[in-house]
């Protein structure tokens, strides 16, 4: 069956669902706080992520005294669930709503469903933070654009999950952060790394700290940026040379402002062959990291 590349890799305009994407990454933040707060921790913070789901974003089971909690967002049916291991289910709709009416009622359904949950109420990695149950300014969702960023992570994440699986060496899954709102996936080279500055906005060090405590390199795709959003890669600590050096993928460049090599969304979808295209820039960043910071073979 051939495959339908405008849905497979739709067009998203920043411009056109800033207003819902920055609601939705509220929302999600509100969802992975939960996670934060019942998931045993793992390292770099993997344990807190969301994931690629059928429909959406989910967290997966999480444990609770009365055995198991999933949440999941569902941007297909826009709903979000939630269901426990002895089969209770709630249901809230994704639609127009404030983050603080969203925040009200997603307590509530945990109450009711007798999940203890202790979150601090406040957005994280933002540069201005409005606690979750006093904001009345997101309140924006645009169902058309939510499915399209889905189905534009949903071929991200493919591509990105064979990238992964070329790696014999220590990496992480394909995990989305709700924090920065990004899809990622990282690789190590088994060495320590410097102690990380932090300096994120409204993060504790501590957690770059830990997110950084190893030499890597990490890429992923971010709905923000440019006109459609983009693909990013960087490498922590950034060897000599890493900027400099001079990329084959079409469109790719060194972004000082980031800090990081970046490739546009929309270069990608318009692109005769866009899997092979974003694979080869993921490959390429990789190797430009391992080769000039000498990246153990074993690797």
């Amino acid at each position: 069956m051939a495959v339908d590349r405008e849905q497979s890799w739709p067009a998203l305009p920043v411009a056109a669902w800033r207003d819902t994407r920055d609601t939705l990454q509220l929302w999600t933040q509100i969802v992975g706080k939960t996670k934060l707060a019942l998931a045993p921790p793992l390292n770099h913070w993997w344990g807190i992520t969301s994931h690629l789901g059928a429909t959406g974003l989910t967290t997966g089971l999480m444990p609770t005294d009365a055995g198991g909690l999933e949440v999941a967002f569902d941007l297909c049916a826009h709903r979000l669930r939630l269901t426990t291991t002895d089969g209770q289910q709630r249901e809230m709709r994704l639609e127009p709503r404030t983050v603080a009416d969203f925040y009200a009622e997603y307590r509530t359904h945990l109450d009711e469903l007798g999940v203890v949950v202790p979150m601090s109420p406040v957005p994280v990695e933002l540069p201005e933070v409005v606690p979750f149950a006093e904001d009345t300014v997101h309140a924006s969702y645009d169902p058309a654009s939510v499915n399209a960023f889905w189905r534009s992570t949903v071929s991200a994440g493919t591509v990105m999950a064979r990238f992964r699986g070329e790696f014999r060496g220590k990496a992480s899954t394909v995990h989305f952060f709700w924090g920065a709102f990004d899809l990622a996936v990282t690789r190590f080279s088994g060495r320590p790394a410097p102690e990380h500055p932090g300096g994120i906005p409204n993060c504790p060090d501590h957690v770059m700290r830990d997110a950084y405590d190893a030499e890597l390199s990490s890429c992923g795709y971010w709905p923000g940026g440019r006109e459609e959003g983009l693909f990013y890669a960087y490498a922590y600590p950034a060897p000599a040379g890493f900027a400099e050096r001079a990329l084959q993928t079409p469109g790719a460049a060194y972004d000082p402002d980031l800090g990081e090599f970046v490739l546009p969304y929309r270069t990608v979808r318009e692109a005769s062959d866009p899997e092979g295209l974003l694979l080869g820039f993921l490959r390429e960043t990789y190797d430009a990291a391992a080769d000039l910071a000498r990246w153990p073979s074993t690797a």
